[in-house]
């Protein structure tokens, strides 16, 4: 794996793709700028080493050229976090970009405009990705949130650096901590799967049944599980469609000697509101007209014994309705066992929009190993797809 080390960037311009699609609010501002602040190592590194940074992203998902989707927004936050002048030019290819980054001295910062103002962009056009290639001698991808996108800039602008091109410390430390969990993870290996629906995670589970030696289920999809085997889940999310699946999911982790672990109570309610009366419930006993929406007590008790053995530990989804303060105690009891795990020496990833959310809620962000900056890529690493932006660079 070619990363920043192996390439000397004295006097030399490094072309960088970065994930700066962050939140603004209505006057344009940056509400969240972990994004930038994963990227600054990246960018410090080429500055230190005599280079200068040529810096391109794309921003919301623009039709043409939109004013509110301009990177000029949050060229002060870029500023802000990285301590130093940042250039801007409006637009990403041509000739006033050229010149821009020809000028461009050693310890200079250049921000282009939105690369999705170009529908060439997510067309992955190559005559697009070779007018952004003449701008630097080197090109670094960082951008672990688009990774899974064969876009020009994410992609095939790699193909004009044969020689020099290579991965951030951020993607770098992402394909690190996924190839912990799915191949050189110290056993025994834990994930923990929650959210809604069994359908947007069964690749998922069959990938990873032949990584871990342990599967916590919550969430929705507990209940597709639970009605497979003959409980009954009242009013809870459940896929009727799914459940020949789930019971299948089951066989399988018997074959391979993975152990399943459901919740075996539930906190209930009358409705889906923070306002609803609630109950604890049996999983398998959950009365009409009632609905689970968090993981229960005695759950959270056996939940807490696997988390503790585990070495590697992946947590990909929330144990219940946490937006709501009602039905948040799982998830955060989830994140405190995580974290004593964590601190007992174990290496604990989060992926996946919905944790990644909680976690930095409930304030677990630097209790674990790792948090994930890419939902979809990751996603997609973890269901066993090799993800385009890193194969271009191992090409």
């Amino acid at each position: 794996m070619k990363t920043l080390d192996d390439i000397d960037f004295k006097d030399k311009k490094a072309l960088i793709r970065v994930d700066f699609n962050v939140p603004l609010n209505e006057k344009f501002e940056v509400t969240d700028a972990t994004r930038i602040v994963s990227a600054k190592p990246t960018i410090v590194k080429i500055m230190e080493d005599g280079g200068s940074c040529i810096l391109m992203s794309h921003l919301g998902r623009p039709k043409g050229v939109q004013d509110e989707f301009s990177m000029k927004h949050i060229v002060s936050k870029v500023e802000d976090v990285l301590g130093i002048e940042v250039k801007f030019v409006s637009d990403c290819i041509g000739a006033e970009v050229e010149a821009a980054a020809k000028q461009l001295q050693p310890g200079e910062i250049l921000l282009l405009e939105n690369l999705r103002f170009h529908k060439e962009e997510e067309a992955g056009d190559k005559e697009f990705a070779k007018k952004l290639s003449v701008l630097g001698d080197v090109y670094v991808n960082d951008a672990f949130g688009t990774a899974h996108r064969a876009h020009a800039s994410t992609t095939i602008v790699a193909e004009f650096f044969p020689k020099l091109k290579c991965f951030g410390h951020l993607l770098a430390q992402e394909i690190e901590s996924i190839e912990k969990v799915m191949q050189t993870g110290e056993k025994p290996v834990l994930a923990v799967l929650g959210g809604a629906k069994v359908s947007s995670k069964i690749t998922i589970i069959e990938n990873i049944l032949d990584k871990v030696d342990h599967l916590i289920i919550g969430g929705g999809m507990t209940f597709t599980f639970v009605k497979a085997q003959g409980g009954s889940v009242g009013d809870s999310i459940c896929e009727d469609d799914k459940m020949e699946l789930a019971l299948s999911i089951l066989k399988q982790a018997k074959q391979k000697n993975v152990q399943i672990h459901l919740p075996v109570d539930v906190v209930a309610a009358d409705a889906f509101s923070n306002d609803a009366n609630t109950k604890i419930m049996d999983v398998y006993q959950i009365a009409e007209g009632w609905q689970g929406l968090d993981a229960g007590p005695k759950s959270l008790e056996s939940f807490k014994d696997i988390v503790l053995q585990s070495k590697t530990i992946l947590w990909n989804g929330p144990l219940g309705v946490f937006e709501m303060e009602s039905f948040a105690n799982g998830t955060i009891e989830l994140g405190n066992f995580i974290a004593e795990s964590t601190a007992n020496g174990a290496f604990s990833l989060v992926g996946g929009g919905d944790s990644v959310a909680a976690v930095k809620e409930f304030g677990f962000e630097d209790k674990v190993s790792y948090v994930s900056t890419g939902g979809g890529a990751m996603l997609e690493s973890l269901e066993g797809k090799t993800l385009p932006g890193i194969a271009a660079i191992l090409d």
